[in-house]
């Protein structure tokens, strides 16, 4: 994967060059209409290799939450820019410096909490071997999250669930979509194509679908 990492410093170096404008004004945006709080969230993920690294996003997300890693759509948390962020993945944009120094790929597995990495056994593990990535499979296939779960909770509440929100959330999450990340994650591992990484940049940038381990997304 030697290909892979000469793209991601290179590419990396570029974005910043010709993205800093956007990157200034969206920190200065985080700053004015969510005040209290630094423009930039800042949290320890799960590396390559298991060896934990900060990872950097635009902040989304009120000061003060019950620290869920799960977030629905419509979540009290979530402020309206940071709505407007996450939706055209805008949040993501400071995640150009992971890749500038190593800890991060442009495609690969996202980078999970160490909770969730701590769960992979046996083959499942295949995914620590890969550096974490802004985009990928799993991504793109999940790429309205939030929404999908934000469904799944509202059908429950009309179904008479009574729990949180949060907590249907979080099962939905480690039963259905976490598994399935994992699947796809292990599949990209098993099968890497460099062409595959260059679809899916392209696809996370356009929108467009793309067709992966037998599936399209």
């Amino acid at each position: 994967m030697i290909l892979k990492w000469i793209f991601d410093r290179m590419v990396a170096l570029i974005g910043f060059m010709f993205l800093w404008p956007v990157l200034l004004v969206v920190a200065i945006m985080v700053k004015v209409k969510m005040p209290g709080g630094p423009a930039f969230f800042v949290q320890k993920r799960v590396g390559k290799g298991g060896k934990l690294f900060n990872c950097h996003k635009f902040r989304t997300m009120t000061m003060h939450h019950n620290g869920s890693t799960v977030s629905v759509a419509g979540d009290s948390r979530i402020t309206p820019l940071g709505a407007i962020l996450r939706h055209y993945k805008l949040d993501e944009l400071p995640g150009l410096w992971d890749v500038l120094i190593g800890n991060m790929s442009f495609v690969g597995p996202r980078p999970d909490v160490p909770g969730y990495a701590d769960k992979l056994t046996g083959d499942d593990r295949d995914v620590l071997k890969l550096r974490p990535g802004i985009t990928g499979p799993a991504t793109l296939k999940y790429r309205l999250e939030d929404e999908m779960i934000s469904e799944y909770v509202s059908k429950k509440q009309t179904e008479g669930d009574k729990r949180p929100m949060q907590e249907i959330a979080t099962e939905y999450n480690d039963t259905v979509i976490y598994p399935d990340k994992v699947r796809l994650n292990c599949y990209y591992y098993r099968h890497y194509s460099f062409i595959k990484d260059i679809e899916m940049i392209f696809a996370t940038v356009f929108g467009f679908r793309i067709k992966f381990a037998g599936e399209e997304f």
